[in-house]
C-alpha cells in the first residue's frame, strides 16, 4: 500500500467527559450551559484531550445558539457573547498547551430543539430557513477565529446544502461536514451517502471544504462510509460514538467500548481513506491516546 500521511486527530466527546467530572448537562443547552455557569471545566476538557495526543479541539458550540440561550433567559447580547466564548475557551486552551488547532462546532438545527430531531433532521424547514437559522452563529463563530469549523452531526441532504452556502460566502473558512448516518451507505435522513458527497465536492475543489464524512454514528458503519468518500476523491472525516448503544426506552447506554478496540478500529478508518479521526459520544482521553497510539505504530 501507497504510503500515507497520518491523519489529524480529533478529540473526543465533549459532554462525555464534562459528565464524567461531574457535571450536570440536563437541560436544553446541554454542555453549552457550562459556557455561562462553568467555563472554566470546559478548558479542562480541552486540556486533558490536548493531552491525551488530540491535535484538534472541536469548541463547545455543538447547542450554543442566540435563540436557544434567549429562549432561556439570557439578553441578546450575553447570547451572543456566549456563542464567541465557546471558540475563545478552546482557543486560550490551545495557546496554554502551546500546540493544536480549534474548530468551532457547528451542530444541526435539531440540536437547538432538544427533541430528538437532530437525528432524523425531521424539522419542517427548507433549505432556505435552515439558512437562515445557521447564518447568525456561523458569523460569530467564524469571526471568533477558529483555525477550522466542525459542521456535525448533521442528518441531512438538505441541511449540508445550507452550511455549504455559507462555506461558499464566506472567503477563507476552512470547514468539514460530518454527517449522522442510520447504516454504512446512508445519512440518518435516507440520503445516499455517495450522493451527499458528490454533492459537496465542487466545494472541496475549491477549497472551502477540507472534509467530508461521519460522526455520532456507530463504528461498525465507519470503513464503507469513509471508502465512500474517499472514492469520490475527498478527504474524508471520521468521529464515531464508542460503539456502546442508546436504549430510549431506558435511557441508558448499553454496552462496552474498549479503548484498544477502538484505536485499533481508526487504524482502520486511516487506511481506508479518512484525514482527520476521532471519538463522539462515550469516547474520552483515553480513546483518544489510543487512537494516537495506533496511528503512531502506522505511521511510515
Amino acid at each position: 500500500m501507497e504510503a500515507r500521511n497520518t491523519p489529524l486527530v480529533l478529540d473526543g466527546g465533549l459532554a462525555t467527559l464534562l459528565e464524567s467530572y461531574g457535571r450536570d448537562l440536563g437541560g436544553g443547552l446541554w454542555s453549552a450551559r457550562l459556557l455561562a455557569e462553568d467555563p472554566d471545566v470546559i478548558r479542562r476538557a480541552h486540556r486533558d484531550y490536548f493531552e491525551a495526543g488530540a491535535d484538534v479541539a472541536i469548541a463547545a458550540g455543538y447547542q450554543a445558539s442566540v435563540p436557544a440561550f434567549t429562549a432561556r433567559g439570557y439578553g441578546r447580547a450575553e447570547a451572543e457573547r456566549l456563542v464567541v466564548r465557546s471558540v475563545e475557551l478552546a482557543l486560550a486552551e490551545r495557546d496554554a498547551f502551546g500546540s493544536g488547532l480549534v474548530a468551532a462546532g457547528v451542530g444541526p438545527y435539531g440540536a437547538s430543539l432538544a427533541d430528538g430531531s437532530e437525528y432524523t433532521g425531521d424539522y419542517g424547514l427548507d433549505e432556505d430557513g435552515l439558512y437562515r437559522w445557521h447564518e447568525e452563529r456561523w458569523r460569530l463563530l467564524v469571526g471568533a477565529g477558529a483555525d477550522l469549523v466542525a459542521c456535525e452531526t448533521i442528518p441531512s441532504q438538505v441541511e449540508a446544502r445550507a452550511l455549504a452556502r455559507l462555506v461558499r460566502e464566506t472567503p477563507g473558512v476552512r470547514a468539514w461536514v460530518s454527517f449522522s448516518c442510520r447504516d454504512g451507505e446512508h445519512l440518518n435522513d435516507g440520503t445516499p451517502m455517495r450522493e451527499a458527497v458528490a454533492e459537496l465536492a465542487p466545494l472541496y475543489a475549491a477549497g472551502g471544504l477540507v472534509a467530508v464524512g461521519a460522526n455520532c454514528t456507530a463504528p461498525r458503519f465507519v470503513p464503507s462510509l469513509v471508502r465512500t468518500v474517499a472514492e469520490a476523491g475527498v478527504p474524508a472525516v471520521a468521529y464515531p460514538n464508542s460503539g456502546e448503544r442508546w436504549d430510549a426506552a431506558a435511557r441508558r447506554w448499553t454496552g462496552t467500548s474498549e479503548p484498544q478496540e477502538f484505536g485499533a478500529a481508526a487504524r482502520g478508518w486511516w487506511e481506508a481513506g479518512a484525514a482527520l479521526v476521532g471519538g463522539c459520544c462515550r469516547t474520552g482521553p483515553e480513546h483518544v491516546r489510543s487512537v494516537r497510539a495506533h496511528l503512531a505504530s502506522a505511521a511510515p
